[in-house]
C-alpha cells in the first residue's frame, strides 16, 4: 500500500514552509561562530595553535548531538527534538559573549560545542522535510529547507557592525555584540518550529505507517551498522557526505584567520573583521543559496553523479585556496567553489540516504 497517497494535500506544504521559515532564524547563529571563532580562539588563548578549536568544538557539538536528537525525534517527534536544540544553542550563544566578556578560553569552547546544536537541528531539518514528502518531490522539498537557510546563514557572518552598535548600547565588549543577534534569531526560530510544526510529521508518518512507539533495540551505534551492512549504498552516501563536511570545515575553518594574518602583512586593514565576515557569507552562499539546483539535479542525473561532481568542485576549491592562498580574490572565489561542492555532495547525498533506507 502507498501510504503516501493518504498525506492530507495541504499538510507537506505547511511542513515544508514552517521549516523553511525557521531555517532562515536559526541560521544566523553558525554563521557568526564561523566568522569570528578562529580569531577569538586566537585572542583567548594566545596562541595560533588553537586557531581551529572553536570550528572543531562547533563540528563536535553537531555530530555529539545528532543521535541524541533523533532519538528524542523517534520518542517525542520533530517539533519537540528541534525546538530543544535550538534552546541549547541559545544557551551557547550565551557561553560565548560570556567567553568575550570574561577571556576565559574554556567558556569559548563550551558555548561553541552547544552552538553546533543549531547546526545538528538544521541538519536534521532536511530529513523531517522528507518524512511526509512525495518519493517524486523528495528531493525539491529536502532542497528548498536547505536554500532557507541562506538567509540567516550569509547574514550571520555581516552581524559583526550591527552586532558591536548593540553591544555598546548594552556595555559589553564589542566582539561580543555579533552572537547577540543570532540567540535572538534562533529564539524566533525554535518559536515557529514549535508553534506551527503541527502535526509533526514524522509521529504523523509512523501513525500513516500503522507503526506503534519506536522500540528500543540495540545502541544506535550497533543498530546504524546493522542497518549500513545490508544497504551498502546507504553507506557511500554517509562516506560522501562526511567526506563532503570534512573538506569544506578544514579549507573554511582556516581562512579567518588566514586572511587576517595577509591583511596585517599587507599594512593592516581596519575592516578586517568585515572583510572576513564577508567572505564567509559567499562561501556560506555557496552552500545553501543553489541547493534547488541542486536538488533539480539530483532529479535530473541521479544522486550519485551529482554527488560525483560535488566532490570533484571540492577537490578543485582546496587546490585553488592552497596554490593562490596569498592571493583574496582567488581565496574567495576557492570559498564559494567549496560552498557549492558541498551543496552538491551533501543534498544528493541526503537524497540518495533517504531514498535508499
Amino acid at each position: 500500500m502507498n501510504t503516501a497517497l493518504s498525506v492530507p494535500r495541504t499538510l507537506q506544504p505547511r511542513v515544508v514552509r514552517t521549516l523553511s521559515v525557521a531555517q532562515i532564524f536559526s541560521g544566523l547563529g553558525n554563521g557568526s561562530t564561523l566568522a569570528l571563532g578562529s580569531i577569538l580562539a586566537v585572542d583567548l588563548s594566545g596562541s595560533d595553535a588553537w586557531a581551529g578549536s572553536v570550528n572543531t568544538a562547533l563540528t563536535l557539538g553537531t555530530a555529539a548531538t545528532a543521535i541524541p536528537l533523533s532519538q528524542l525525534a523517534l520518542a517525542r517527534g520533530r517539533r519537540v527534538a528541534l525546538t530543544a536544540g535550538l534552546a541549547a544553542a541559545v544557551g551557547g550563544t550565551a557561553l560565548m559573549v560570556g567567553a568575550v566578556a570574561t577571556g576565559l578560553f574554556v567558556l569559548l569552547l563550551a558555548g561553541a560545542f552547544l552552538v553546533g546544536l543549531a547546526s545538528a537541528v538544521n541538519l536534521q531539518a532536511r530529513f523531517a522535510v522528507t518524512d511526509l514528502a512525495d518519493p517524486a518531490r523528495r528531493g525539491r522539498d529536502l532542497s528548498l529547507v536547505v536554500w532557507a537557510i541562506t538567509v540567516g546563514a550569509v547574514a550571520g557572518p555581516n552581524m559583526v557592525g550591527p552586532g558591536a552598535v548593540l553591544a555598546g548600547g548594552l556595555g559589553i565588549p564589542a566582539q561580543a555584540g555579533p552572537f547577540l543577534i543570532p540567540a535572538a534569531g534562533m529564539v524566533i526560530g525554535a518559536a515557529i518550529v514549535a508553534l506551527f510544526l503541527r502535526p509533526d510529521p514524522l509521529l504523523t508518518r509512523r501513525a500513516l505507517d500503522g507503526d506503534g512507539p519506536a522500540a528500543k533495540g540495540p545502541g544506535p551505534f550497533r543498530a546504524g551498522w546493522q542497518i549500513l551492512r545490508g544497504h551498502p549504498a546507504a553507506g557511500a552516501a554517509i562516506v560522501a557526505v562526511v567526506a563532503a563536511h570534512a573538506v569544506m570545515v578544514a579549507v573554511m575553518s582556516m581562512t579567518p584567520l588566514h586572511m587576517q594574518h595577509h591583511a596585517g602583512h599587507a599594512g593592516g586593514n581596519p575592516d578586517t573583521i568585515a572583510l572576513i565576515g564577508f567572505t564567509i557569507s559567499l562561501h556560506i552562499a555557496g552552500m545553501y543559496a543553489l541547493s534547488p539546483l541542486m536538488g533539480w539535479l539530483t532529479a535530473r542525473l541521479g544522486a550519485a553523479p551529482t554527488v560525483l561532481a560535488g566532490l570533484g568542485a571540492l577537490a578543485a576549491a582546496a587546490a585553488l585556496t592552497g596554490l593562490a592562498a596569498r592571493h583574496m580574490p582567488a581565496v574567495a572565489v576557492g570559498l564559494v567553489l567549496l560552498g557549492l561542492g558541498w551543496s552538491a555532495a551533501t543534498v544528493a547525498g541526503s537524497a540518495l540516504l533517504v531514498s535508499t533506507l
